[in-house]
């Protein structure tokens, strides 16, 4: 299936983006939906087209793409299809709950509330890391979790919580926590990308979180931070300066390769 039939609607900037990684041809793309305690839940997969027919000894790695405030957007079903693209079986979860897309007047107070409730927030990421787990010709052994803004925090928020995943990719995500990890918490090796004029990640945050994390005994874990990079420098089509939010080319490149070589590695 092309990417024109996946994501029709593409703005060109996400295009852009898209291109980056050749298209193989093989993606196969399309909404999902599970139940959460209740609450039904609409993500987004991108598998190859081989994926689910794999057999054991050909399993394949697996990423969890956490969206930011605004929700399951072009934006992560984008990461996904570049993700498959790569080999891996990718979902763009989903923390909101179906149909719960704010719009930049709603983003703020819906993704507060999260913030607020750290218990509710890792069970409602846990469940969509059990739901891609689930999916078949996934090697559960070979997961991971990536996210941008408050799905960079929320991927961290896994870390903190003990999941069981092999690795954990912070793209511009908030660093603080209302539970900091406890010692001995944090398996998963981590990589944290940054930008040193990201507002919401001041340089203070910065070494909170690498004390946090000493504190917890975590010894695999990296943090990189880019030059003159705002917050939301990965997300295509952001400009407001103004707010401290601006989207970043060279940021954008370079963190997306520090992360495919980081699950190169650890995948």
């Amino acid at each position: 299936m092309t990417t024109t039939e996946l994501l029709p609607d593409l703005s060109p900037e996400l295009r852009t983006v898209l291109d980056t990684v050749p298209d193989t041809g093989t993606v196969q793309g399309g909404d999902v939906v599970w139940d959460d305690d209740g609450t039904p839940l609409e993500g987004w997969l991108a598998t190859p087209d081989t994926a689910a027919s794999a057999e054991p000894d050909e399993l394949r790695p697996a990423v969890l793409v956490l969206h930011d405030w605004f929700g399951v957007v072009d934006h992560v079903k984008v990461r996904a299809v570049m993700l498959a693209r790569l080999g891996y079986v990718a979902l763009a979860g989903d923390v909101y709950g179906q149909g719960v897309r704010p719009g930049p007047e709603e983003a703020g107070a819906q993704a507060g509330a999260w913030y607020g409730d750290v218990p509710a927030f890792r069970a409602r990421l846990a469940a969509n890391l059990e739901r891609l787990r689930a999916e078949p010709g996934v090697d559960p052994a070979r997961i991971a979790v990536m996210g941008y803004c408050f799905g960079g925090s929320g991927a961290l928020e896994l870390a903190r919580s003990g999941a069981d995943v092999a690795a954990v990719a912070s793209f511009h995500g908030g660093l603080g926590t209302q539970l900091p990890a406890e010692e001995g918490a944090v398996t998963a090796p981590l990589l944290v990308m940054t930008g040193t004029a990201d507002p919401v990640v001041p340089d203070d945050a910065v070494v909170a979180f690498e004390d946090e994390l000493r504190a917890a005994g975590a010894t695999d874990w990296q943090v990189v931070s880019y030059s003159d990079a705002m917050h939301a420098f990965a997300v295509p089509g952001t400009d407001s300066p103004e707010h401290g939010a601006q989207y970043q080319a060279v940021a954008d490149r370079r963190s997306w390769a520090q992360m495919r070589a980081f699950f190169d590695e650890v995948l």
